[in-house]
C-alpha cells in the first residue's frame, strides 16, 4: 500500500472520506496516514496543547493491525483505520480519562470503553489519543487545571473555545479525520465557531452516553470535523441505542448524497434571538450565509422563536450537576479545583428542589414553545457565538460579561430543548478570525439539519487556519 500519488505530505489536506476511498485503492496505508498525523501532533501540540494524552504505540499497532485488513480487502468496519480522538471526559480502553482535573488520579485501570468509543473501535477506528477539555467540561473554553491553556490555530494567542476545544483544535488542525466532542451547553458548537470547523449536536438520544454524564439529560456526543460530510460518516457508527443508556434511541441512518435541494423550504433567521448583543462584523457574515439559503429558493424569514433568555433555567439544572460531582471530593481535592469550578458547584448546593421543579417546568415550556415554532418553520439559523475569539486563559473577553455564559447566548437554549443543533463556518470576521452559523432543527430533525449543512458548505466553502498562527 502507499505507492500511489498520494504523498504524506498531502495527508494533512484530505479527508475521512478520501481516506477510505484511498485505503480501498491501496494508493495509501493506515499506517503512513497515523504516523503522518502522530508527527504532526507531535510538533503542533507543543504550541497548540489539543492533546492530554497521545499513544503511539497503541496508534501504530492498529494502524498496522488496519492495513493487514485492507491488503486482505477485508475491512473490519466502515472506519476501518482511520485517525479518530475521543475527549477527555470519554471514558476508554487502555488510554487515562482525567475530566482537566487535578482531583482525578493517572493510576487507572483503564480497561472499560464507554458506549462511543467502543461503538468507534468496533468500526475499526484508530484512535490517536485523548483531547484536552476544561475541568469536568463545565465552560465554554479550553484551560484547566491539570493540562494547562488549549489554544486556537488560527492565533496561539486567543481561545479555541470549549468545552471540546481540543477536539476542534485537532479537527482544525487536521490531526486526525474523526473527533468526538460533548456538549451540554454549546461545547461542541462554540469551539467548532471559535475554530472554523463543523460540530454536529445530534437530537438527544441518538448518540448512547455510557457512563451517564453528570447532566445526564442536557448532554448530547456529537462530531467535530473539517467537513459535513465526515460528520456524517461518524454519526452513522455512533448512533443507535446501547442497552446501558436509557435514554438511547434507535439508530438513523443518515444521508451521506445529498440531491434534493431546499426550495421552498420555511427557515426562520434569528440575528439575537431576541435578547443577544452580536459584534456587527458576526451578523454581517452571517447574514451575508443566509442570503445563499434564499438564492437556493428556501422561503426565509427574519423572526425570532418567542422565548426570554433562559440563562437561569439553565444555571439551575448544571449547578445542581456540578453539586453532585463536589459532594464526591474531599478538602484536599477540592483544594485543587478551578475556581470557577468550584462557585458555580456551590451555588449548585444552595439549590433548593422548589427551584430544581420550576427549573424543568420551565424547560418543559420552552421545549413546548419550540415545537409550536417548528411546525411553521422547518429550521432555525443564528450566530453561533456572538463575539470573535478573545485571549486564551480568560472565561470572559471584557469587564462587559461576568460569566462565560453571557457570551454564548445562542447556544444552550437548545440543550434544554434537546433539539439538533450545528455550527458551520460562514466566513471570516475583519480580523481575519471564523465565524459559525447556528443551524437549528426541530427535535428528531436531525438528518435536515446535516443535509442544508452539506449545501451551505458547498456555497461557502472550508475554513482552514493560516499557515503561521503562533502570535
Amino acid at each position: 500500500m502507499g505507492t500511489g500519488s498520494t504523498s504524506t505530505n498531502s495527508i494533512a489536506q484530505i479527508t475521512a472520506s478520501d481516506c477510505l476511498a484511498l485505503f480501498k485503492s491501496k494508493d495509501l496505508s493506515p499506517v503512513e496516514v497515523v504516523k503522518d498525523c502522530l508527527a504532526r501532533i507531535d510538533t503542533e501540540n507543543a504550541v497548540f496543547n489539543a492533546f492530554c494524552f497521545v499513544d503511539f504505540d497503541g496508534a501504530l499497532s492498529a494502524a498496522q493491525m488496519s492495513e493487514e485488513r485492507w491488503l486482505r480487502g477485508a475491512p473490519v468496519g466502515p472506519l476501518d483505520g482511520v485517525p479518530t480522538t475521543l475527549k477527555d471526559l470519554t471514558l476508554s480502553r487502555g488510554m487515562p480519562t482525567r475530566r482537566g482535573s487535578a482531583t482525578t488520579t493517572c493510576d487507572g485501570p483503564w480497561t472499560i470503553d464507554s458506549a462511543i468509543a467502543s461503538r468507534l473501535r468496533e468500526a475499526g477506528a484508530v484512535f490517536l489519543g485523548k483531547t484536552n477539555c476544561p475541568e469536568f467540561g463545565w465552560k465554554g473554553l479550553g484551560d484547566s487545571p491539570l493540562y494547562g491553556i488549549t489554544r486556537n490555530p488560527w492565533r496561539s494567542d486567543l481561545t479555541p473555545g470549549g468545552s471540546s476545544s481540543g477536539a476542534a483544535v485537532a479537527a482544525s488542525l487536521n490531526l486526525g479525520f474523526l473527533h468526538q466532542g460533548s456538549d451540554a451547553g454549546g461545547s461542541i458548537r462554540i469551539p467548532a465557531s471559535f475554530t472554523g470547523t463543523y460540530g454536529f449536536k445530534p437530537t438527544f438520544g441518538h448518540v448512547p452516553q455510557w457512563p451517564a454524564s453528570v447532566l445526564p439529560t442536557l448532554s448530547h456526543l456529537g462530531p467535530i470535523t473539517r467537513t459535513v460530510a465526515d460528520a456524517l460518516l461518524m454519526m452513522n457508527v455512533i448512533s443507535g441505542n446501547d442497552p446501558r443508556d436509557g435514554h438511547a434511541g434507535p439508530r438513523h441512518q443518515y444521508r451521506r448524497d445529498v440531491s434534493h435541494t431546499i426550495k421552498g423550504m420555511r427557515i426562520a433567521f434569528s440575528p439575537t434571538l431576541g435578547y443577544a448583543s452580536v459584534a456587527d462584523d458576526i451578523a454581517t457574515v452571517v447574514a451575508n450565509a443566509v442570503e445563499y439559503l434564499a438564492e437556493m429558493g428556501a422561503d426565509v424569514t427574519e423572526v425570532d422563536p418567542g422565548f426570554s433568555d433562559p440563562i437561569d433555567v439553565m444555571e439551575t439544572l448544571v449547578f445542581a450537576g456540578f453539586a453532585r460531582i463536589l459532594r464526591t471530593l474531599n478538602g484536599s481535592q477540592i483544594a485543587l479545583l478551578d475556581p470557577g469550578f468550584l462557585k458555580a458547584a456551590e451555588r449548585g448546593l444552595s439549590l433548593s428542589l422548589p427551584n430544581y421543579q420550576d427549573a424543568q417546568e420551565a424547560r418543559a415550556n420552552l421545549k413546548a414553545r419550540m415545537n409550536e415554532f417548528h411546525e411553521k418553520f422547518e429550521l432555525l439559523i443564528t450566530p453561533t457565538v456572538p463575539i470573535a475569539p478573545f485571549e486564551a486563559g480568560k472565561d470572559v473577553p471584557d469587564p462587559r460579561y461576568e460569566k462565560w455564559t453571557d457570551w454564548s447566548p445562542f447556544t444552550y437554549p437548545f440543550n434544554l430543548t434537546q433539539q439538533p443543533a450545528a455550527s458551520l463556518p460562514a466566513g471570516l470576521d475583519t480580523s481575519g478570525l471564523p465565524v459559525g452559523l447556528q443551524i437549528v432543527g426541530a427535535q428528531f430533525a436531525d438528518s435536515t439539519v446535516l443535509a442544508v449543512s452539506q449545501l451551505l458548505e458547498k456555497q461557502l466553502g472550508l475554513l482552514a487556519p493560516p499557515n503561521n498562527a503562533a502570535k
